[in-house]
Order: structure tokens, then C-alpha cells, then sequence
């Protein structure tokens, strides 16, 4: 066999197929794996680059080949799509894997350590943890109307409206003792919800570039965690441009026979992330129409002239541009001058 340049595998629960090339592009390797042979064969071939669609699992394998020498490189499903043949199948995809990662031009996903993607964990608990805290306070309170007993939205009107229903006694005995147990499950969520956010805090204590983050108007210590956590390498991006387009802030490109054409945010990226910041700015943008706090020119001149969403997704895009400015170069945000300063 001649040398092995790089092997494009196609991933799944039990089955894995290679696809390897030598230096002359021709195909020199063919073959199926079950999940327990994968280390034992890599174990037995020399150092090489192995590309792999960055899904659930990529990030172990990544970590296991690495180990081995081997050098992992993971990119987007939605990259590599272009250079899958017709008539799909296993060994389909991973020869286009080989393919996508051997152009000049192909992005790629960084490999998170353990102890990061044991940190990712951290927020992605707590989102299921608020939807779940979510779903029950609206049965709570739906069931509760049924029996002519209204509390407004919020989550700090569930508890008052469930001591409510406890002095009751109107109510059957029946819907009481209901909705005592959906009050020892919406406590229980609370106590989890509130372990979660105060391990994400110690955590975002323990970070530096996380405490430099939060400096910047918008960012609190849940999205400041959150970009340290899913930018291991800021580096990976050319600039600021290109971090914010990454996460979907920047316009859909129409554009042909000279004529520029923008559409909406393209969506692109991290959703939870993007999301995020969107929040944060619209945070911002609401205290700066209520004569709050002190604003740039710049924000309070692009509030007058355009709507409060439009304004939010322009200001998250800027705080994006800033964040990758903090994170990839070490500087602190002054406040004073609404900029990065150098680092010390």
C-alpha cells in the first residue's frame, strides 16, 4: 500500500468507512470498520490527517485519534455536502470527507478538550432545565385558570399563584393534591436550575478572558462563558467579519451582474449563541431609549433611524466583532472609550 496522505471517514453508531489517498490522489484505501477495530487499526498506521462531519461523537474520536499521532480535522456537514457524489451512501460520503478537507479553502471545526466539552455540558443543562421550568409553569398556571385563577407571566408569579391554590378550599381535594405534586416538581427544577447557574458562575470566575468579556455592554457572565466556551480557538477566524458571520449576523449575499442585493441575517453558525447576543443587545438597546446609561453616538444615532430588532441584530453584530477582538488578541474592553485597549 502505497503512503496514506489523509482519510476521509464517515462516522456512525456501529459502522465506520474509510476512504484514503495517496500523494498522486489516487484512491489507495477502501474500508469498513466496526466501532471496536477503529483505535486498534489507527494504532497500527503511520501519522496522518483524518477528516471527519463534526457531529455528536466527533469530538471523541477527534481526541482518541489524536492521541495516537494522528492529526483530526472536523468540518460542517453543510460544507462537505458539495463534494458527496450522487447515489449517497457510507462510502460515498466519506470519499467526499477526503475530498473537502484536502481544498485550500475548506474551514474547520477545532477539537474541544474533555474538560471543555464537560464545560458545554454546563449550558446546554441549563437550557433544557429553563425549557422544562418553562413547560411546567404554563401548566401550572393553565391549570389553575381553569379553576378562575389568574397570575400574570413571569417565573417569580408561579410560586405566590401555587400558595394561592394551597389556601383554596374551594377547590376539589383532588386538584389540590395535583397541584401540590406539580409543586414539588417545579421546586425540584428550581434547586437543579439554581446548582447549574451557580457551578456556570464559578466557572466563568475562574476564566479570564470570560471576566474581560463581560466588560463589554450586553455581555453578562452566562454569554461571556458561553464564547469561551465555543470559540476554543479565535484564531480560526481571519477577523471580526468573519467570527460575526460564523454566527449568522451579517445579511444573506444576493448579489449578481454588479447589482449588490442584501437579504436577511443568514442564521448561520450557533443559534443558542446568536440568540444570546441578540438578547443582550436588545437589553442594551431598551436602557438607551429609556435615557439610561451612557451610549455611543453610534448607538443612539442608529436607534433613531431604525427599528428596535433591526437596531439589536446591528449592536449584537458589533459586540460580536469586539468579543473576537478581546478573545483573540488578550486586550480588556475600556469602558470609558468603548473599546479594546491593549493588554498589559
Amino acid at each position: 500500500m502505497n503512503q496514506i496522505i489523509r482519510i476521509g471517514m464517515d462516522t456512525s453508531k456501529h459502522i465506520f468507512v474509510l476512504h484514503g489517498v495517496d500523494a498522486a490522489e489516487q484512491v489507495v484505501l477502501r474500508k469498513k470498520l466496526s466501532r471496536k477495530q477503529v483505535l486498534e487499526f489507527f494504532a497500527k498506521l503511520p501519522p496522518t490527517v483524518i477528516g471527519m462531519e463534526a457531529c455528536g461523537g466527533s469530538q471523541h474520536w477527534a481526541r482518541e485519534l489524536g492521541k495516537l499521532g494522528h492529526e483530526v480535522k472536523l468540518m460542517a456537514p453543510q460544507l462537505v455536502k458539495p463534494y458527496v457524489m450522487r447515489n449517497k451512501n457510507d462510502g460515498r460520503d466519506a470519499e467526499g470527507l477526503c475530498e473537502a478537507m484536502g481544498r485550500p479553502s475548506m474551514r474547520f471545526v477545532p477539537v474541544k478538550t474533555a474538560e471543555q466539552q464537560a464545560a458545554l455540558m454546563l449550558t446546554g443543562i441549563r437550557d433544557g432545565l429553563i425549557a422544562r421550568r418553562t413547560q411546567l409553569g404554563n401548566t401550572i398556571r393553565g391549570h389553575a385558570a381553569e379553576f378562575g385563577l389568574i397570575a400574570a407571566k413571569g417565573v417569580d408569579k408561579v410560586e405566590p399563584l401555587l400558595a394561592r391554590i394551597a389556601q383554596d378550599e374551594t377547590l376539589p381535594a383532588l386538584a389540590r393534591e395535583l397541584f401540590v405534586v406539580l409543586g414539588r416538581e417545579y421546586a425540584r427544577l428550581e434547586g437543579e436550575l439554581g446548582e447549574i447557574e451557580a457551578k456556570l458562575m464559578a466557572w466563568h470566575r475562574s476564566d479570564a478572558t470570560g471576566r474581560r468579556l463581560a466588560q463589554i455592554p450586553s455581555i453578562g457572565p452566562i454569554i461571556a462563558t458561553m464564547l469561551v466556551m465555543k470559540t476554543p480557538d479565535p484564531l480560526a477566524f481571519r477577523s471580526g467579519r468573519h467570527f460575526a458571520a460564523w454566527l449568522g449576523l451579517t445579511p444573506q449575499d444576493h448579489s449578481t451582474g454588479g447589482k449588490t442585493r442584501l437579504g436577511k441575517i443568514t442564521r448561520a453558525g450557533d443559534e443558542d449563541l446568536r440568540r444570546l447576543l441578540v438578547i443582550g443587545a436588545t437589553a442594551v438597546i431598551q436602557q438607551a431609549r429609556r435615557g439610561r446609561g451612557h451610549h455611543s453616538r453610534w448607538l443612539l444615532a442608529l436607534i433613531q433611524r431604525k427599528p428596535p430588532k433591526l437596531a439589536a441584530v446591528a449592536l449584537a453584530n458589533k459586540v460580536a466583532r469586539i468579543a473576537w477582538k478581546l478573545m483573540a488578541t488578550g486586550e480588556s474592553y475600556d469602558v470609558a472609550r468603548m473599546n479594546p485597549i491593549p493588554a498589559t
